[in-house]
């Protein structure tokens, strides 16, 4: 049954919207008009879904955020965990969403629902809303009659990778500002101050100092040409990214990520942290360990560890158990190694699993703010010293001059 978006005028005179379920856009009228509200726009929500299967934004940016992924998670979940139909559950959901296109979302996905299509297969019609993972997690629910165990297992990997995220950001937050900051401080003394008061000296034929002398001409280069090298480290930061489309060149590239100093470490615990996550909310709803790692190899951001993925995943086809196939690949910590052989021993390889993605995370959260705090000495030091290099250099003529009158 499609869904309506309306907007209706009850006895009172007051403006109302809300979402109506009906048959056709005068069936929708009629409802409204029988619960007391004179319509005056019924638009089809189904209609934001186009031939294909795949629905089109109404606007830019137009998608639920990860926070508000994680929110519907839990609470569709909850209502499920209650006891109440799937229908009702999306019936309660819609009630008290507040956010217009996730208020059509549901609506949308609700409709396709009573008319007899899958959830997993409504979700697939909401692909920017929806990734593979969470509408593949959706399906294994429902073939084992799970769905809303998978639901909040789902709901809680959603909100250990956005709080993993969040740290990661705050984490960053101060040196990014800090650089920012040094930066358009020190455009601003090289392109106004320095010429302003080193001009002055300039003008009185004083031979000047060969600091200063440099700083003018940094100064000067500056002035002359800071536009078209803003604009050149602009185009190409957008070439080395178009750059990355080529398969090979991004392997490269991300393969010498992993070995890299300070960072490698840290793009190493990253992608570890995501695949041991995804593994083990996959494999503990009840997903094959093949479709497991094909899952969870698509999670990670580093195209090599996917290769490695994809190599342990031909080996766990052949026969071998994931524990030493992972052993063989040398990017992923022993820890997670050893901890995935004692789960495929016990048979509690799930468990195992998540106690390896939360060792990961923290593993991961320990190296992101030894990151950040070297940074912050780093960059304070660095601002530092350009600064004195520039005082210096005003000053050093002043000094002379004092020299000289003495």
């Amino acid at each position: 049954m499609p869904a309506f978006r309306y907007e209706a005028v009850d006895a009172g005179g007051a403006t109302k919207k809300g979402v109506v379920n009906a048959d056709s856009p005068r069936a929708a009228r009629s409802d409204l008009r029988v619960q007391g509200l004179t319509p005056l726009n019924v638009e089809a929500i189904t209609a934001q879904v186009d031939a294909a299967g795949v629905t089109r934004s109404r606007g830019f940016g137009e998608r639920l955020s990860q926070v508000e992924l994680a929110l519907f998670t839990r609470q569709l979940a909850s209502l499920l965990e209650a006891g109440l139909p799937l229908e009702q559950a999306f019936t309660a959901l819609l009630e008290q969403a507040e956010k217009p296109y996730l208020r059509d979302l549901i609506a949308s996905i609700r409709s396709e629902v009573i008319g007899g299509i899958a959830f997993s297969d409504a979700l697939s019609h909401h692909p920017r809303d929806f990734d593979p993972i969470f509408r593949g997690l959706v399906s294994s629910g429902e073939q084992i009659g799970q769905l809303a165990r998978v639901l909040s297992r789902l709901a809680d990997y959603i909100e250990r990778r956005n709080a993993l995220v969040q740290k990661v950001r705050l984490a960053f937050t101060y040196p990014a500002i800090v650089t920012v900051v040094a930066f358009a401080i020190v455009i601003f003394l090289l392109t106004y101050v320095v010429p302003q008061i080193v001009s002055v000296f300039a003008n009185t034929k004083q031979k000047l100092p060969l600091l200063t002398v440099m700083m003018l001409g940094v100064s000067n280069f500056m002035r002359d040409w800071g536009i078209v090298m803003g604009i050149a480290l602009v185009a190409a930061w957008f070439a080395w990214r178009r750059a990355l489309l080529n398969p090979a060149l991004k392997l490269r590239w991300h393969t010498w990520l992993l070995t890299a100093p300070v960072y490698g470490k840290f793009e190493r615990s990253l992608n570890t942290a995501r695949f041991a996550s995804t593994l083990a909310i996959t494999t503990g709803s009840g997903v094959p360990i093949l479709r497991a790692l094909d899952t969870s190899r698509d999670t990670l951001s580093n195209v090599a560890m996917r290769d490695l993925v994809e190599q342990a995943t031909a080996s766990v086809r052949e026969g071998v158990s994931l524990a030493r196939a992972l052993s063989v690949q040398k990017h992923f910590p022993p820890m997670l190694v050893h901890m995935i052989r004692a789960g495929e021993i016990t048979g509690e390889l799930p468990a195992m699993l998540e106690r390896a993605a939360n060792s990961q995370q923290a593993d991961l959260e320990r190296r992101t703010l030894t990151i950040a705090g070297l940074l912050e000495p780093v960059l304070i030091l660095a601002m530092g010293l350009v600064v004195l290099l520039i005082v210096l250099a005003v000053l050093m003529p002043i000094i002379e001059i004092n020299q000289l009158v003495r």
